[in-house]
């Protein structure tokens, strides 16, 4: 696993529950916030933990902003503060930048100002989005058990036009496909001889952490 480094701006619950789950998975993750008490209180979950005000450049250019893989900014209904942060991760070039909307008009203005992915917490939970930051190819999950999930795993390019005889997919990763989505059609119970096609969609169980590099493959 290649280790990636998050800064989770905005240490509510839903910023804390992404922070939690990628620092759980082995990431450096830096957790910022304006209240001493959350930056305190979310210290057990992250790697670092800073009190700081996004909003002045100052602050994300001391905090080194720029060196971070991905900003998720998570701050809670202070909709000014949201959009001042996301201009000024823009400006100073972050490379990829998730933001969470409070609703449809926060959303298009952060879409207008450049943000990579929005999320809106009325339908995202932190824990999906944490889970599909870990794993690009995972689309959608059902989460079984604490161990165990079912998920829809877009296919890497280089298994395309291959059958799933040939790929091994349950030997080499330890998963079991249990449905295809081709073309809008779900093929249940694939047989072996079955080719997978490279816009086709595999659903698939298995424990969490097979799953996770099984959906990680490029």
């Amino acid at each position: 696993m290649i280790k990636k480094q998050y800064a989770v701006i905005g240490l509510g619950r839903f910023g804390t529950s992404v922070a939690r789950r990628l620092r759980e998975a082995g990431h450096e993750v830096l957790g910022i916030d304006v209240s001493e008490e959350r930056v305190e209180d979310a210290e057990k979950y992250v790697t670092h933990a800073v009190v700081a005000d996004t909003t002045e450049e100052k602050a994300l250019t001391s905090i080194g902003i720029r060196n971070f893989d991905v900003v998720i900014v998570a701050i809670g209904n202070d909709i000014q503060s949201s959009i001042l942060t996301c201009m000024l991760l823009k400006d100073l070039n972050v490379d990829k930048i998730i933001a969470k909307a409070q609703g449809k008009r926060h959303g298009h203005v952060l879409d207008k100002i450049g943000v990579d992915w929005l999320v809106f917490p009325e339908r995202d939970m932190g824990e999906r989005v944490a889970n599909q930051l870990l794993s690009p190819n995972m689309l959608n999950y059902i989460e079984l058990s604490k161990e165990y999930n079912i998920e829809e795993i877009m296919i890497p390019s280089k298994m395309a036009e291959k059958s799933l005889r040939q790929l091994e997919i349950r030997a080499k990763y330890n998963v079991s496909v249990i449905a295809i989505i081709s073309d809008g059609d779900i093929i249940v119970s694939p047989s072996p001889d079955h080719i997978i096609h490279e816009r086709d969609l595999l659903v698939v169980i298995g424990n969490r952490q097979d799953l996770s590099k099984f959906s990680s493959i490029e």
